[in-house]
């Protein structure tokens, strides 16, 4: 009989958020042959008791389980030797700030199954909490441009007790005539256009985009082939684009004279060219006034992120003359919301999104085994497998 593990969140603040619902564990018990252990906290979103009434297991000791589930990296004085985790670990861009993590895990023999590695075979994410990160960065994103201007209020998302009753909040909320960018095509822009669309702002064409105006708010939504373009080829192709980023240029600039609020959720690693320059927001023509950054990479896709804020104080400004960090809503400067835990706004809802994908797509391959949790597994009891052998020097050093 397969034994789970919910790890209780170590990480410092404690992310909120579950691998599995109890709900999603009352249904598991019964319908396969899983058995659930949960590490007692005190900082999830459900409650150890809602668990016990699901049938699962509350239980401090998680050494007799033979998957450990949990959400943000594990720290290291956590780890359980030998055993094999799935979480977020943040590692296969080589960050810095997890290299000792890396370096413990291959030490205690653990296997590493990473959530952001799961993908379909066309390369798809095949589970995350970018929905709900792009809910409550779109609704962010709104909340900051409306302190900005004065225009309208929106209080916190984090204040509701679910997405049902957010949705509530929109009631009679009118938005100036704004022109909103999003950028992207994945799950957090899924979760933007939820937004865009519940409080009825219209989608309009790029070009009507930057040649018209409009008496009422507008968004673009703008993917892969309308933001790169291939510097000799003069095209796009996704798995092109992938291989060779550095032979394509960035297409944006234009929309930095139009738009007034940025909705960011595009992919980025360091070969892929920015939405724009640091230096752009100097010119007299740079129209942005906020930028929901909700993939938010520091200095990534949107080069005046200039690091994470947090939940209770999410949006910080950038002086457009010295790039420098400042209050927001300020005549000199630009917004910019970058959060990098957003889904713990809506916890609950997120779990539960989660969870189910977690169940539909993952946990029977991993009994089974299967190619999509090889190509996932970072470390198999220790060693890096084929796929992420770049991360030797990472690992080992």
């Amino acid at each position: 009989m397969p034994v789970i593990g919910l790890i209780r969140e170590g990480k410092i603040p404690a992310d909120n958020r579950v691998a599995l619902t109890p709900a999603q564990c009352r249904w598991l018990l019964k319908s396969t042959d899983f058995k659930i252990l949960v590490q007692p906290s005190s900082t999830r979103c459900f409650s150890d008791n809602e668990y016990e009434r699901s049938g699962a297991v509350l239980q401090e000791d998680l050494s007799n389980c033979d998957l450990l589930l949990g959400i943000k990296e594990v720290p290291v004085n956590m780890l359980l030797a030998n055993k094999a985790y799935m979480f977020f670990s943040h590692t296969k861009k080589l960050q810095p700030y997890n290299q000792k993590l890396m370096q413990e895990m291959v030490k205690k023999k653990i296997t590493l199954i990473d959530y952001e590695c799961l993908e379909h075979e066309d390369g798809q994410r095949i589970i995350g909490f970018g929905f709900f990160a792009g809910i409550v960065g779109a609704h962010n994103g709104l909340m900051a441009y409306g302190e900005r201007t004065g225009a309208y209020k929106l209080g916190r998302v984090y204040k509701q007790k679910d997405y049902l009753e957010l949705i509530h909040t929109y009631f009679g909320l009118k938005l100036p005539p704004v022109k909103i960018a999003v950028t992207g095509s994945g799950r957090v822009a899924h979760g933007i256009l939820e937004i865009m669309n519940i409080v009825d702002v219209q989608e309009v064409e790029p070009d009507e985009y930057i040649n018209k105006t409009f008496s009422y708010p507008v968004y673009v939504h703008l993917k892969g082939a309308d933001l790169y373009t291939h510097k000799e080829k003069r095209t796009y192709t996704r798995d092109d684009f992938h291989a060779n980023a550095p032979q394509y240029e960035c297409l944006f600039q234009p929309y930095t004279l139009h738009t007034d609020i940025l909705m960011n959720g595009v992919y980025w690693d360091a070969t892929i060219p920015r939405l724009f320059e640091a230096d752009d927001i100097k010119a007299d023509g740079f129209k942005i006034q906020t930028i929901a950054d909700i993939t938010d990479d520091a200095h990534g896709s949107i080069p005046v992120n200039l690091g994470d804020c947090t939940i209770n104080d999410p949006v910080y400004g950038v002086d457009k003359v010295t790039l420098q960090r400042t209050a927001p809503y300020l005549k000199t400067s630009i917004d910019v919301m970058a959060v990098g835990n957003l889904p713990n706004e809506l916890p609950r809802d997120a779990s539960r999104f989660f969870g189910e994908q977690l169940i539909k797509h993952v946990l029977s391959d991993y009994i089974k085994g299967s190619s999509i949790i090889d190509k996932a597994t970072i470390l198999k009891e220790g060693k890096l497998t084929p796929g992420f052998e770049y991360l030797s020097d990472y690992a080992n050093s």
